[in-house]
């Protein structure tokens, strides 16, 4: 069993302490358990229980919303709810990521945050100019390993989305420019594109496919520019992989 480091705890307990999070906490909690004699596979695959839980734990987050209304907090329950649907995906995933390791599913050097000025030279490697200008891609969470000094071993960007319909193509763009920079000469000149980084991250993305987009060809085609795309949802699919398929990647190539 791994012992969270202090960083790792503080992360846990934000979630933990997290008004809205409490159900989905609970469920996550459920599903992990719910066999004692497979806790480390059941621990694995409640990555693709995720989209159940943050269905089932809607209600709880309406009745939070409400009483934050009712008391003068919020004005609009619709645009705070949105905000807390993309706040409850990363942290629930940050969540049975840390879950997965204590258990020892993910590799003890191997890190996740949201909090990116934690991850060593993060800016070097997310930063690519144009000219005057500078891009960066669309990043919730960061997994990332570290060598016997703590420095930055490898790193992973991981973009999450719960509708392909918002800002879905931002984090493959830039993965596009990235490789341009390392690669096409003509158009790095072009386009005066500089990228610095010593370590190269993987450029991955996660949905829950609230709204069933992963179907229609034109947003399939987009997880193909992707190092890993991945589903939070029990389902089979030969162009998009389970999150459960999580610890495996990252202690495979991190």
């Amino acid at each position: 069993m791994y012992s969270l480091n202090r960083l790792e705890m503080q992360s846990m307990q934000g979630i933990l302490q997290s008004p809205y999070m409490a159900c989905a906490v609970g469920l996550a909690d459920k599903y992990m358990q719910k066999n004692k004699l497979l806790t480390i596979e059941a621990t694995k695959n409640a990555f693709d229980e995720i989209y159940r839980i943050l269905n089932e734990s809607k209600s709880s987050v309406d009745d939070f919303l409400a009483e934050r209304k009712r008391v003068g907090e919020i004005k609009d329950e619709k645009q705070a709810l949105k905000s807390i649907a993309g706040n409850s995906f990363s942290k629930i995933i940050e969540y049975v990521f840390l879950k997965n390791k204590i258990i020892g599913n993910i590799r003890p050097d191997i890190f996740i945050t949201s909090q990116k000025s934690k991850v060593p030279n993060f800016k070097e490697i997310s930063t690519i100019k144009m000219g005057d200008e500078t891009q960066k891609p669309d990043c919730d969470l960061v997994i990332y390993s570290l060598n016997k000094n703590n420095a930055l071993k490898k790193c992973m960007i991981l973009s999450l989305k719960t509708s392909l319909r918002e800002r879905a193509g931002q984090t493959y763009k830039w993965k596009l420019l990235m490789e341009i920079a390392i690669s096409s000469k003509t158009l790095r000149e072009k386009y005066d594109i500089r990228y610095e980084a010593k370590i190269m991250p993987l450029v991955c993305f996660a949905t829950v496919n609230f709204y069933n987009e992963i179907n229609n060809p034109q947003q399939r085609g987009m997880f193909k520019f992707f190092d890993k795309a991945f589903i939070a949802k029990n389902i089979n699919s030969n162009f998009i992989c389970k999150l459960s398929t999580l610890p495996n990647f990252v202690n495979e190539k991190l």
